[in-house]
């Protein structure tokens, strides 16, 4: 019997004896590859990196190709928020990029093909990257180095299956614009294909293990798993018949995978958000380097003058197994650790995830759904910041809530150096209201699932809590 794509994933999800190897072997290859794979990154002035300048004229760091991506500054106007006005830096990337996974059955399981990838601001060295994770500088070898690896299974040149293929954004704080291409591809069981020693097949369910642990998993993985549907189920039974000798989770799973009883309606959400894109305003204007306000570029960094937020960095790197071996980039320096949370509440027996609409200032559209709690820049202690942060409580102090996830995240190690989130999903109580400020909604898995699909609606951080959630929670 031909499965849907849907219980493909699913069985995937829950499978836990048919991967190659042990989740303990896993860990052990990717210590290996971290020993073996000769990676030196060190941080140098911005003005000294080769084959990048600071444009006086134009007022931003760009690369002598004019490819890749540049730092440029810009100004923010908007009403949301306690700040109407503002100057920073952002790094400005409009290529499109791939970020893909290979898929294969196996033994009667979906398996997926995923690289221990060396970024330069990976913490932990390597960790584990999707099949093919390529800027379209970088795939059309602007850099004049190797061609990606199993390109061709992604840019049409082979006849595959596509099973995802989505746009989707980047960090809207720090990306203007940004959209990167996840997308997960099918090749027949029959097919064979040579896997270099820095590939290796997981399934679903073991993939969904390692990101139960520290800087594991990269974030683009994260965020092209994020686009999985597992199915909607209008009972117990249909999940039952979906998926033959589940265990005793059904209940649990059903009331993640429900389309049933949600609080309230698509139509509801749709208005809730136009109601929100109207009544916020968000200009941003690009404005020169030196033109910056707060910020100061002394040649070496370039830093918010009250140690805030995030500094731009220069970077000589060697990583050996790369497509080009050797290079210097500039880099986004985070000023500490951030915080990225969703909390979820049973409501008629269905979960529903508290979601907030937050608009950033690389929003192709004003906002996009955000989690419960959001601070990527690690202020989010009261007087600490200029703006208030609703339900931030419940996660430094979770007494009362279940904790069903809980760990440290890296961010995109191409761009953003050695930086790390906490990222968290908590149980509320019975009594926690339903009633919340009107820049938040309660949604099921089933509706966020539903508005994945589609563009510049769930940004990269609800995403990525997204794909940490097990289906066995």
């Amino acid at each position: 019997m031909k499965l849907s794509t849907n219980i493909k994933f699913l069985q995937s999800a829950l499978a836990s004896s048919y991967g190659h190897l042990s989740t303990e072997e896993i860990l052990n290859w990717l210590y290996e590859k971290r020993e073996t794979i000769k990676v030196e990154v060190c941080q140098i002035p911005i003005n000294q990196m080769d084959k990048w300048l600071y444009d006086g004229v134009e007022g931003r760091i760009k690369h002598i190709s004019g490819k890749f991506f540049s730092i440029d500054g810009i100004r923010v106007h908007t009403n949301y928020g306690l700040k109407e006005t503002w100057d920073q830096p952002i790094i400005n990337q409009p290529e499109i990029g791939f970020l893909g996974i290979l898929t294969q059955m196996k033994n009667g399981i979906l398996h997926f093909l995923l690289q221990a990838k060396i970024e330069p601001g990976n913490i932990n060295v390597v960790q584990l990257s999707p099949t093919l994770q390529a800027t379209k500088s970088n795939y059309t070898r602007v850099h004049q180095g190797k061609t990606p690896t199993f390109l061709e299974y992604f840019n049409g040149e082979k006849e595959v299956t596509v099973l995802i293929d989505q746009l989707q954004s980047e960090q809207g704080a720090r990306f203007y614009k940004k959209r990167n291409r996840n997308i997960i591809i099918e090749i027949p069981e029959s097919e064979y294909l040579e896997i270099p020693d820095n590939f290796i097949w997981l399934t679903l369910k073991q993939l969904k293990d390692l990101m139960s642990m520290d800087n594991v998993v990269n974030m683009d993985t994260r965020t092209v798993v994020s686009a999985i549907n597992y199915g909607n189920f209008n009972n117990t039974q249909s999940l039952q018949d979906g998926i033959p000798n589940l265990s005793e989770n059904t209940e649990r799973l059903f009331s993640l995978l429900s389309n049933e009883k949600p609080l309230k309606d698509i139509e509801s959400i749709l208005s809730w958000m136009t109601n929100l894109k109207s009544k916020y305003e968000l200009l941003v204007e690009r404005i020169p380097l030196y033109a910056v306000q707060n910020w100061i570029f002394d040649g070496n960094t370039m830093y918010n003058q009250q140690g805030k937020y995030f500094e731009v960095i220069g970077t000589q790197v060697q990583i050996d197994n790369r497509e080009v071996t050797t290079w210097d980039q500039p880099m986004i320096h985070p000023a500490q650790e951030g915080l990225i949370g969703f909390i979820i509440k049973k409501i008629d027996g269905v979960y529903h995830f508290l979601v907030q609409a937050k608009v950033e200032i690389g929003c192709f559209d004003v906002l996009e759904i955000a989690p419960t709690v959001q601070c990527l820049t690690g202020n989010y202690h009261e007087y600490q910041n200029e703006y208030s942060v609703p339900f931030i409580e419940c996660f430094l102090n979770p007494s009362e809530f279940r904790i069903i996830h809980k760990t440290l995240q890296s961010e995109e190690g191409g761009r953003f150096y050695r930086e790390q989130n906490l990222n968290m999903i908590i149980e509320a109580p019975a009594e926690f209201p339903i009633e919340v400020p009107e820049n938040y909604f309660w949604m099921t898995f089933s509706q966020l699932m539903l508005f994945m699909k589609f563009n510049n609606y769930l940004n990269i951080a609800t995403r990525n809590l997204l794909a940490l959630l097990s289906l066995e929670m």
